[in-house]
């Protein structure tokens, strides 16, 4: 379940103060231990450590790199091009951690702890140091940078022929914002590879919707500030970040087949939504006036929501929730008895963010293996059966930080508005509470209420705000 992004307006110390204060609750670390940075520091001036193998040279791939603007620790970077008699052939290289991260020294010891990176609406707290996320080890451009490269082949419907992996160095010409990709892209002045990537991009959604998958591009919530009150508003992406996120759900896909194959592996696994959760998401999509054909699917529903539009894009945020119950399958020798993932509607893999994720260094080490023939590294292979709970730990923080902070920015934009009240439309209720959709903010409204009639419509008053506690109380008017 992806995360979802919040903005608010710059330097205000109120947004900062509470921001910085749900990270202290949940426990987040920001600054590294002294001996952490001293450990990265020397890793960085010493380079590259040895891995009993020659790296392929691919410093004449043009890779880019493609991210939102601003950011350093580049995970990723690709390069497209056609295949002779159809096709397409794609390059995608990815940090490689491993050079610059043993098993059991400071740095790798600290990113277990920490797992992944939080990201705030003012920060991140990242998994490694600087030193190696947004310099050595990140895929920035004009340096000879380490890398796990992938090839991948593709049919000319986009469906997968062949992948491998192997270590290289490479050098990425250009780090571009998804925003100068799109106008390039829109006035048609991009080169061929970001050409190839739309095209690419666009036969891999089609095989998705084929498979049944849902891409849930959540539009990010943003704050806007207006005569001295605040609203809720939602930003929608470009279409290029969604190609862009299709080549990373392909790699994890090739990923997961490889690992099937070896026997040996760390899946993403997630069970599809329960019927509660669709009748829910049922009937928060009346409450904000969207149809829903009874005879559509989940992913048929959401493929169909339009982000530009304000409701839909409360939608597709409500949406997640059909998203939840995600986690870690590791195996050695038989497979996972349910390995997919239902989102994706395949086996899958997270192998394309080790500088944001520290499980995936572990599984590109397992993949490299298989494709080279071998038995993966004792580091990863001792470390896999305990992954699968570190991950689930640190996505929980980090969940818990995202929700602390939803509940905040929501608390704030409310405060003023104590009193009113509300249209809206019940999305679930038992004994003892309730679930109230509104339309305008799009909220959901949490009420202690017995009675109350599945999908009736229910007027409700904003009885308090807790901002400091990010609390907000209704009541039915």
């Amino acid at each position: 379940m992806p995360l979802l992004e919040v903005h608010v307006p710059p330097r205000q110390r109120r947004f900062e103060a509470g921001f910085a204060r749900i990270r202290r609750e949940q426990g987040v670390a920001e600054a590294f231990p002294a001996p952490v940075e001293r450990h990265a520091r020397e890793a960085a001036a010493r380079g590259p450590r040895p891995h009993g193998g020659e790296r392929r040279d691919a410093r004449a791939l043009p890779l880019v790199t493609i991210d939102p603007p601003g950011s350093r620790d580049l995970d990723q970077a690709f390069h497209a091009e056609s295949r002779p008699g159809g096709g397409f052939r794609l390059g995608y290289a990815i940090a490689d951690v491993a050079a610059f991260v043993a098993s059991g020294d400071p740095v790798d010891a600290e990113s277990l702890e920490r797992g992944v990176t939080v990201y705030s609406p003012d920060g991140r707290a990242p998994l490694h140091p600087p030193v190696l996320s947004e310099g050595c080890a990140s895929l920035l451009p004009d340096q000879d940078t380490p890398c796990l490269l992938w090839t991948l082949d593709l049919d000319a419907r986009g469906e997968l022929a062949d992948a491998r992996l192997e270590r290289a160095v490479v050098r990425s010409r250009r780090a571009l914002s998804y925003r100068a990709v799109q106008d390039a892209l829109d006035a048609g002045e991009a080169d061929p590879a970001l050409r190839l990537l739309e095209e690419v991009g666009r036969l891999r959604e089609a095989r998705e919707r084929e498979r049944g998958g849902v891409s849930l591009n959540r539009p990010s919530q943003e704050v806007v500030e207006e005569d001295g009150r605040y609203r809720l508003a939602y930003e929608v992406g470009v279409p290029v970040e969604g190609w862009n996120a299709q080549v990373s759900l392909l790699t994890g896909i090739a990923a997961a087949r490889i690992m099937l194959d070896a026997g040996v592996g760390l899946l993403r696994t997630l069970p599809p939504p329960d019927s509660e959760t669709l009748e829910e998401l049922r009937l928060s999509a009346r409450a904000l006036g969207i149809d829903w054909a009874r005879d559509a699917s989940y992913a048929e529903f959401v493929s169909g929501l339009d982000p530009a539009r304000p409701t839909h894009a409360a939608m597709l945020a409500q949406s997640a929730r059909g998203l939840r119950g995600a986690g870690y399958e590791a195996f050695d020798g038989e497979a996972p008895r349910h390995p997919s993932h239902a989102a994706v509607a395949s086996p899958y893999a997270h192998v394309t963010a080790p500088l944001r994720r520290v499980c995936d260094r572990f599984a590109n080490e397992i993949v490299l293996a298989a494709c080279e023939g071998r038995r993966p590294p004792g580091w990863a292979l001792e470390a896999l059966p305990e992954l699968p709970r570190l991950m689930g730990a640190s996505r929980r923080r980090a969940r818990a930080v995202e929700r602390g902070v939803v509940d905040f920015v929501e608390a704030v934009v409310l405060e003023p508005r104590v009193g009113e009240v509300f249209p809206g439309l019940v999305t679930h209720a038992d004994d003892r509470r309730a679930r109230v959709q509104l339309r305008e903010p799009a909220v959901r409204a949490r009420l202690s209420a017995r009675g109350l009639s599945l999908g009736a419509e229910l007027p409700v008053r904003l009885a308090s705000v807790d901002v400091e506690k990010g609390r907000v109380r209704f009541e039915p008017a």
